[in-house]
């Protein structure tokens, strides 16, 4: 069965850090390219980032770069998101997910076959 389980959010002041984890299973991870996607109430789902465990190559909304880094340990099949100098506006749902590849659509929910469920981060000003 493939799973992804999202975890490590958590309530952090503005300007604060805090590391999510993707933990995969059911699937060829090398293979695979792993996204983030945030959702907060009554938004969009966007994307974050992404990185692709074929080559390592990593993309980054524009929202995020230079704050967030996204990194790959394949030995745990579980993927990072390390998450500096957060902002208000940061605050929502996180979602990471999966697809066979790189990370060329990584911005669109339709790419990605498989979704884990989640974690808050809520960020306070």
């Amino acid at each position: 069965e493939v799973q992804l389980q999202a975890s490590g959010g958590g309530l952090v002041q503005a300007g604060g850090s805090l590391r999510l984890s993707c933990a995969a299973s059911g699937f060829t991870f090398g293979d695979y390219a792993v996204g983030w996607f945030r959702q907060a109430p009554g938004n969009e789902r966007e994307g974050v980032t992404c990185i692709s465990n074929r080559d390592g190559s990593t993309y980054y909304a524009d929202s995020v770069k230079g704050r967030f880094t996204i990194s790959s340990d394949n030995a745990k099949n579980t993927v990072h998101l390390q998450m500096n100098s957060l902002k208000p506006e940061d605050t929502a749902v996180y979602y990471c997910a999966a697809n066979r590849g790189y990370c060329s659509y990584y911005g669109s929910v339709e790419w990605y076959d498989y979704w884990g469920q989640g974690t808050q981060v809520t960020v306070s000003s």
